[in-house]
């Protein structure tokens, strides 16, 4: 026989399907025996009965243990006493293979294990729906996000995460041994955009891991996240990122609700497209925080967790928007590379992307004209002489361009409102796990 998926069993009533998956609960009840069976699909109530089961089947059911993979041949028929409208009546029951006991974390949605045990037996985690589902989600925004890049002439490129030289701060750098002599492990592919900008795709993106020596072990940091990253040639100005940006999210959420309807309504989340995000300058930002918390901050610091908080209360109840762009940092909060007004070159064409209260992309206006960059590489104590396969990007027809990288983790945790990042990754690495 061939198999039948859960989803697909209402449309075999009466009919002889064969299931194949993992017990999720068992109840006997002598002559009745339930068993609650789970595949990728979902989750189906099937029974034993005395007198319709194998005698073979019906005695191996006492046997069976929770998380024991099982195939069952049975019919399923409707019934009203199952919250699943139907169930399906064993004919036969093999088993696949034995779960050891005691399981070394609850799964079940009742579970009170903490995550890092969880995540210590991830492969065990996943199995309840509800994880389960957070990773089907991830896969679809990676998708929807995939074919909006294509529809707006982006080409995908994989940059090497082996390294000689970063354009971040030098201290987030891992360092590892390439054959004796020093590397690092790609703290961004900002180099490798604006290269391949320079080389003659224009717009380019990526998606693939980030790695930052962050001694931060909080709710939204991670040593190794997946990041996406965009870069586009021949723009006006930062605010035509911006515009890319949100529409890349109008699109996100409303596509998603169409790829995932079955794993959103079971997480109970349902994602609103903003008509359009709110703009504010770093300054703006800060006043609107200070007039409504009395919080400040001084003149050249950016907003920390607290503030981001804050902020995001203040523009959903001003705005009705979860979504806020704080744009115009100060020039010492930013790299070199940020172009600076004309007029102000206190600040930077840059800015930040909040979803619900936190920091999910930076972005900005790269300085195209080498002697800028050069100067201003300079006055950040850089010389870009010592970084020649950067600097050549420029020296040879560099067009006005600007990008982003966003965290894929961040992405997820802040749409599902999950309370810690390490929910959205399937296998973290923080500042103390490196397994498994």
């Amino acid at each position: 026989m061939k198999r039948t998926l859960i989803k697909d069993l209402k449309k075999q009533v009466h009919k002889e399907v064969l299931l194949q998956g993992w017990v999720e609960e068992i109840r006997n009840l002598s002559k009745i025996k339930f068993l609650i069976l789970r595949d990728r699909t979902g989750n189906m109530q099937t029974l034993a009965l005395e007198k319709e089961t194998e005698p073979k089947s019906f005695m191996a059911l006492n046997d069976l243990t929770k998380e024991s993979v099982v195939e069952i041949v049975g019919t399923p028929k409707e019934s009203k006493e199952s919250r699943w409208g139907m169930e399906v009546v064993i004919k036969k029951i093999i088993l696949l293979s034995k779960a050891a006991t005691p399981l070394p974390i609850d799964n079940t949605d009742k579970s009170q294990t903490h995550i890092d045990k969880r995540i210590d037996h991830r492969f065990l985690d996943t199995r309840n729906l509800k994880v389960q589902a957070i990773f089907k989600i991830r896969s679809k925004i990676a998708k929807i996000l995939t074919d909006f890049f294509d529809k707006n002439g982006f080409t995908n490129i994989n940059s090497p995460k082996l390294t000689t030289i970063g354009v971040e701060s030098g201290a987030e750098l891992f360092i590892v041994d390439y054959f004796g002599k020093p590397a690092y492990l790609a703290q961004s592919p900002q180099i490798y955009k604006q290269m391949f900008v320079a080389g003659g795709f224009e717009r380019v993106y990526e998606f693939g891991p980030v790695f930052r020596a962050e001694h931060s072990h909080t709710t939204r940091h991670l040593t190794e996240f997946t990041g996406i990253d965009f870069e586009m040639g021949f723009i006006n100005d930062y605010t035509d990122v911006m515009d890319m940006i949100e529409n890349m999210f109008i699109n996100l959420l409303k596509q998603l609700p169409k790829e995932a309807a079955a794993e959103l309504q079971l997480l109970g989340v349902q994602p609103v497209p903003p008509k359009a995000i709110p703009r504010l300058t770093m300054k703006e930002a800060k006043a609107l925080v200070l007039a409504k918390t009395g919080k400040t901050y001084p003149e050249h610091e950016d907003l920390d967790a607290e503030g981001e908080r804050l902020l995001g209360e203040i523009v959903k109840e001003k705005y009705g928007s979860e979504f806020v762009f704080v744009t115009l940092f100060p020039e010492q909060k930013r790299p070199f590379y940020h172009m600076k007004p004309e007029n102000d070159h206190s600040v930077t064409k840059s800015f930040d992307l909040l979803f619900n209260g936190v920091e999910i992309c930076t972005g900005a206006q790269r300085e195209h004209r080498y002697e800028i960059l050069k100067k201003q590489a300079k006055a950040k104590g850089l010389d870009l002489d010592k970084m020649p396969e950067y600097a050549e990007i420029f020296q040879y027809g560099m067009p006005p361009h600007g990008g982003v990288g966003f965290g894929l983790d961040r992405i997820t945790q802040r749409l599902l409102k999950l309370e810690n990042v390490r929910e959205a990754v399937l296998l973290p690495r923080d500042t103390e796990r490196l397994r498994p």
